[in-house]
């Protein structure tokens, strides 16, 4: 990487986002953690330094307009500006339909697609005077449907919309917008639903990868590498796509 860049990860201070933020500061980004409590993002923070890389932790909720203006502000005086940005917020309220409140369906397409609306609005700005960025949103496998799921389906199917028409829209200032769909992803939210289930985590991830075509789950890091690749100088004309990372076709 010729010079370094500056990149915003939301939702990071553990699983995918906290890989992801450690991925891309191991190639060279300073790296603003977001999270919704600053103290939370310390361990990623941590890890990064501790590697010799430069990050810093911000508390943010993604959804409110005065909390993403301060955090890009806060970044770019302490990093410079931004010019990467990964959306990966995100929270659960699964619940069947007929079951889910209005509250539930609310707070799950408020923090996943306008936490990216915002996030992209505000960091655009810096990427367009750049002529250089990218923006990779966080989908899901979810966005085909999955039952229980109305409201993350439905806000993980609005990222890739989202996200085609970041690619056009921002395609001429040098920016790429691509949005990740991962699969099954082992991390520590699942644990909750395992509980649920009544069986160990271990079951739960041994039943989810006799499902997979490769026969594993996926890890966090696979979510990573692929950012990594959009994030890339080399992923340039690549944009406006939606990369499913699931051990197998989808769709």
């Amino acid at each position: 990487m010729a010079e370094t860049r500056v990149a915003i990860v939301t939702g990071a201070a553990r699983g995918i986002g906290a890989a992801i933020a450690r991925r891309l500061a191991a190639d060279g980004s300073h790296v603003a953690v977001l999270d919704l409590r600053e103290e939370d993002t310390a361990t990623t923070v941590q890890a990064i330094v501790d590697k010799g890389g430069r990050a810093i932790g911000i508390g943010a909720d993604v959804a409110a307009g005065p909390d993403v203006r301060a955090a890009v502000a806060r970044t770019v005086e302490e990093l410079g500006a931004p010019t990467v940005l990964v959306n990966n917020a995100g929270i659960l309220r699964d619940n069947l339909l007929f079951k889910m409140a209005d509250e539930d369906w609310d707070a799950v397409v408020s923090v996943h697609l306008r936490g990216a609306f915002l996030m992209a609005r505000e960091v655009q700005r810096h990427q367009v005077e750049a002529r250089w960025g990218r923006v990779v949103n966080l989908s899901s496998t979810s966005a085909l449907g999955n039952r229980g799921q109305a409201n993350y389906a439905a806000a993980k199917a609005g990222l890739q919309g989202f996200t085609k028409t970041l690619a056009i829209e921002l395609g001429p200032f040098g920016i790429t917008a691509n949005a990740i769909a991962p699969g099954f992803i082992a991390t520590d939210m699942l644990r909750a639903s395992a509980a649920r289930l009544g069986i160990t985590f271990e079951e739960y991830l041994d039943a989810a990868a006799r499902q997979i075509p490769v026969r594993r789950v996926g890890q966090p890091d696979d979510i990573a590498a692929a950012a990594s690749y959009l994030c890339s100088d080399e992923a340039s004309f690549v944009s406006g796509q939606v990369l499913y990372v699931a051990g197998g076709p989808q769709g």
